[in-house]
């Protein structure tokens, strides 16, 4: 099992693909890297030499990935929340941030239905 940034990648997928389980890298920024070292992206994880594992793992410490940036992004919230902006009031609420209507829809943001008695027409 390969490990890189303090996840064990999937061994039976693609490299590329497998990049993408960690948390801060996508399918862009995946390539990127594979290009940078010069991997092939269709070789299977458990086909990796070492030595190509330790140069993935050379590249994708030069992004900020998993826990530091899941903190970092913690931290820009909560700094939304602590001076009281609409951004981290809406985020404090648990309703959508972006501007989206919430009188139907936003259902993911505000959970499941909760019936108001009087409400007929």
């Amino acid at each position: 099992m390969a490990r890189i940034s303090g996840v064990d990648i999937p061994r039976d997928k693609r490299v590329e693909i497998s990049l993408t389980y960690i948390y801060g890298v996508g399918l862009s920024r995946a390539q990127k890297i594979l290009a940078q070292t010069g991997v092939n992206p269709d070789i299977r994880v458990k086909d990796l030499s070492d030595s190509d594992i330790q140069k993935l793992r050379g590249a994708a410490d030069s992004y900020t990935l998993e826990g530091d940036l899941r903190r970092q992004e913690g931290m820009a919230m909560k700094r939304l929340q602590d001076i009281g902006c609409i951004r981290g009031r809406r985020h404090r609420m648990g309703l959508p941030v972006r501007g989206q209507r919430t009188r139907t829809n936003a259902r993911t943001r505000r959970g499941a239905r909760k019936t108001v008695a009087g409400k007929k027409k």
